[in-house]
């Protein structure tokens, strides 16, 4: 779609209007926004439109789009989806070998399980290997309790960091401020740099961890500017 439009502009109740007209999302609904901080940001995005618009350089439209037309609708479901990531999270699988991976692993990945025994009173078990680890019921029941407690803005924006990273405890931990986006970063790739340090680095790999980052650096962006 061709750029049809001059001037951008927030309204009052932090909506978005093009020339006067508003904005809406892909299902018709007044692209609305919850803060005012979010607004002022997805109309910079319209206004860098060029000739043309590219969804792929409107990131923060994009998960506000999805935030409106799929997650409030029903924000139970979408946040029931979002838990299932408790039964599986990155950081109940260790690996087995060889040592110096195995003590990167802990280094990272063991504050982040301790921050959500004290926060949320739960209990994990971790194992080495790949092999699925069931963990406590009442872990599973909190854990879900913590995700549908968000609201649909704070939903849309942790669905990409907790499918990037592999960890939904990660992904709380970044939204309650116990951790800050570098760190969490840098627990997810932490197999993926000691790979990279033992064969070298892989230039399609470097491209779509860089990908990944982006979209990455956009949900944490949003989440944010929605708090």
């Amino acid at each position: 779609m061709k750029r049809f439009w001059t001037n951008v502009a927030v309204d009052a109740d932090a909506s978005i209007n093009l020339d006067g007209r508003p904005v809406r999302t892909p299902g018709r609904a007044l692209l609305a926004l919850p803060t005012p901080a979010l607004a002022a940001a997805i109309a910079d995005e319209w206004r860098a439109v060029g000739e043309t618009i590219d969804p792929r350089a409107m990131p923060l439209t994009g998960l506000a789009n999805a935030a409106i037309d799929r997650v409030a609708p029903d924000p139970q479901a979408f946040a029931a989806g979002l838990a299932a990531y408790a039964e599986s999270d990155l950081l109940y699988y260790r690996a087995e070998s060889p040592a110096e991976l195995v003590a990167r692993e802990e280094a990272a990945w063991d504050p982040l399980l301790a921050w959500a025994r004290k926060r949320y009173d739960i209990h994990f078990e971790t194992v080495s290997g790949v092999m699925h680890q069931p963990q406590p019921a009442a872990t599973i029941a909190r854990l879900a309790e913590a995700v549908a407690s968000r609201p649909p803005f704070v939903l849309v924006a942790l669905q990409p960091v907790v499918t990037i990273t592999g960890t939904l405890v990660g992904a709380l931990a970044l939204a309650e401020k116990a951790i800050d986006a570098d760190t969490l970063w840098s627990a997810a790739i932490v197999d993926e740099v000691w790979q990279a340090e033992l064969w070298g680095e892989d230039p399609e790999a470097v491209n779509a961890r860089a990908a990944r980052r982006r979209d990455f650096d956009s949900a944490v962006r949003f989440l944010g500017l929605v708090d």
